[in-house]
């Protein structure tokens, strides 16, 4: 139906509640939820209106309310819905959900559905499904078969976004907007190959730079014409590779903007926008994607086993480092999800300290997928809070739970973020470089990053992960593993951190590749080797562990070895390989310079787990990195959150077996009530506690 009609329409429809008893008069009586008004922390799900009678929704909404649950992400699917014919726009149904969710105190998310095209749109327009790798056209009937380059379905998903936001901009009960759902899929098609080819030229401007930047007399790889250039995603020249990547990333931006603007020229400042990302998915650079939005999100599954409290903690503060402020978790696992090999469920109490891990790095949301098992569909056995049948699943009351002390502890948590003395950098080049030129195949870029953080963060109890453009003034200590490709301005940018007071330290494979993904012509680490007073002679995958010995005791180096050379007489030694194969005996794995106040490490080795807690143990150390909390028993996580007058502290236990932790000093304890000068965590426990600030 068009606008005004609905409107009339929506009119008449409050004026008849007035007078008729289809709605429950103790919903009537509740007021409306007020807008800015919404807790701080906050409990959500992703609750889809359209698969049910609306004579189901309150008692949807009557269980959500008994769970503390004060958001509901809806409409990111229903593009079928909301446009059931190509200009036919009908809202009135989505109007009522978010009416309903309000007098049940929850608040709206409401998601752009453009990861979801219509049968009608996809039918009437086969140009806008995406051209798989292979050469064969996506088909309707799942998800994300859009091509997100294509200029008609830009132009369709632009006006559905518009239309969605003249109708919601001004709702009191619409907090934000997601903007589609977790972009991964591109399309291989020769309109998307000519956007490149046009990207390429706006990049390099002339086919003789391209050229020599990229080194395309390799193989006669040489360009005359820009249609000449091909779409090569794992096995062509490493700067074309690079290219593709940044323009999949540019085009991305470009997609979500298309939306953004429109909706930002019709909503409420208040209203932000998001999208919501994967942890440590690599499909697009997310630092291009993100600097357009109000904050990040990310969807947070374990899949597969346990949490992993180090990969997934790392995955929270990489979000967070993409603003540098705190994010959301707009999708989190119920338990279990559908996609995995074993599809196991966390267990019982898991699910609350997963929830508190994530707050404790940063996240001030935690929405759960989904609210109810949808009884048809792709997704049908992944995990929820109410069973096919409308009734709560064992986990509910766990959620309950969380909802309870979110309410509680979200007045103290108000306006507190974490705040570090250690940064690790974190670059998609640099991933996407090593990927696709491993030269050893167990060389995960991904698992280099964890092996630094995991000690650094079990000492310093707080650890962010930046781009290495962020601003580091700010930090004791400053970790790059495997920063293979760094660019001139990023190099400048470490370089004055050091001059500045900064310690820095370089793992193996960092400084290889320019801008281009080519070698540096000064070896590695390229820009830095001056300031550091050494460089990697030669790097060897290794097929066996080397031994190495020095400062840091005894060990192995894993996967790789780099042969380094001190060329400075105050570039010390800091470790050498023992006998291996030759090349490396005797020669030194780990040198450091002192620069005025700061410093300069590199670590060409890949430490085995010990030796790297002895190096993670000496970077704190010489950078004076104290722990935010003080000690704490082995599998207790300190999360650490400071607001202006106060700092909360969240500790939860994931050791096996009960554990006691003494406080530096009596803090308040936020859920239990009281002071406290010490607290016993069970298995999966947690505490939140908070004291004024230092």
């Amino acid at each position: 139906m068009r606008a005004v009609s609905r409107k009339l329409l929506h009119a008449a429809a409050a004026i008849a509640c007035m007078y008729f008893v289809a709605t429950p008069a103790s919903l009537l009586a509740k007021p409306a939820i007020v807008p800015d008004q919404a807790p701080p922390i906050l409990l959500g799900t992703a609750w889809y209106p359209e698969q049910w009678p609306e004579s189901r929704w309150d008692a949807d909404l009557e269980l959500m309310e008994k769970a503390h649950i004060h958001m509901v992400r809806v409409g990111e699917f229903a593009w079928s819905r909301m446009e059931p014919e190509e200009g036919q726009y009908d809202f009135g149904w989505l109007h009522r959900a978010i009416d309903d969710a309000a007098r049940h105190g929850i608040y709206t998310v409401l998601g752009t559905p453009t990861a979801a095209p219509p049968a009608w749109l996809t039918q009437k327009y086969p140009e806008t499904l995406r051209t798989m790798e292979d050469g064969r056209k996506d088909q309707h009937g799942n998800r994300q078969q859009f091509n997100w380059a294509n200029p008609k379905y830009r132009e369709l998903a632009r006006d559905i976004a518009e239309h969605m936001a003249r109708e919601f901009g001004h709702d009191p009960h619409v907090i934000g907007w997601q903007i589609d759902n977790e972009y991964r899929a591109v399309s291989y098609d020769a309109n998307t190959q000519k956007q490149f080819q046009d990207w390429l030229k706006t990049r390099y401007g002339t086919l003789d730079n391209l050229n020599a930047r990229w080194t395309t007399a390799y193989w006669s790889q040489t360009y005359t014409n820009w249609n000449q250039i091909p779409i090569e995603t794992s096995f062509g020249n490493p700067g074309l590779l690079l290219s593709w990547m940044h323009f999949v990333s540019d085009t991305w931006r470009s997609y979500q903007k298309n939306q953004l603007e429109v909706i930002r020229g019709n909503a409420e400042p208040r209203q932000f926008i998001t999208t919501n990302m994967m942890g440590w998915f690599d499909g697009y650079d997310h630092y291009v994607v993100s600097q357009d939005l109000d904050m990040a999100s990310w969807d947070d599954y374990v899949g597969e086993g346990q949490l992993d409290r180090y990969k997934n903690g790392a995955a929270d503060d990489l979000t967070r480092g993409f603003k540098r402020k705190n994010f959301w978790v707009m999708e989190t696992q119920p338990g279990s999800v559908n996609w995995a090999a074993v599809n196991n469920s966390l267990d019982k109490g898991e699910v609350r300290a997963m929830a508190w891990h994530n707050i404790g790095h940063g996240a001030d949301t935690i929405s759960y997928w989904q609210w109810r098992s949808a009884l048809n569909g792709q997704e049908e056995y992944h995990g929820t809070l109410l069973g096919a049948d409308g009734t709560p699943v064992p986990l509910y009351p766990e959620v309950q739970q969380i909802g309870a002390e979110f309410a509680k502890a979200g007045p103290v948590l108000e306006g507190t973020s974490p705040k570090s003395q250690v940064a690790i950098l974190h670059s998609y080049d640099s991933r996407w470089a090593i990927n696709w030129q491993r030269h050893n195949k167990n060389y995960d870029p991904v698992a280099e990053i964890l092996s630094y953080y995991k000690p650094l963060r079990d000492i310093a109890q707080s650890v962010d992960i930046v781009n290495p453009m962020a601003p580091l003034d700010g930090y004791k200590l400053v970790v790059a593993p495997g920063l293979n490709v760094l660019s001139d301005a990023e190099a400048k940018n470490l370089i004055e951190y050091v001059k500045q007071g900064g310690n820095l330290v370089l793992g193996q494979r960092s400084g290889m590749k320019n801008i281009d993904n080519g070698l540096q012509t000064e070896r590695q680490p390229g820009p830095l080797v001056p300031l550091l007073g050494g460089r990697v002679e030669q790097y060897y995958a290794l097929i066996s562990p080397v031994p190495v010995s020095g400062a840091w005791g005894t060990g192995t180096s894993q996967l790789w070895a780099e042969l380094l050379s001190a060329k400075s007489p105050d570039t010390r030694v800091l470790m050498r390989y023992g006998k291996s194969n030759g090349w490396l005996d005797g020669q030194p794995a780990a040198i450091t310079r002192k620069v005025g106040k700061g410093s300069i490490t590199y670590i060409g080795a890949w430490l085995d787990e010990s030796t790297m807690e002895n190096a993670a143990k000496w970077m704190t150390a010489m950078s004076g990195v104290k722990p935010a909390f003080g000690p704490v028993p082995a599998g207790v996580d300190v999360y650490p959150r400071y607001g202006k007058d106060h700092t909360v502290y969240i500790l939860v236990n994931f050791a096996g077996t009960e554990e006691h932790v003494t406080l530096p000093s009596a803090m308040t304890d936020v859920l239990q009530g009281g002071t406290v000068p010490s607290v016993a965590l069970p298995q999966y426990g947690v505490a939140v506690l908070s004291t004024p600030a230092k």
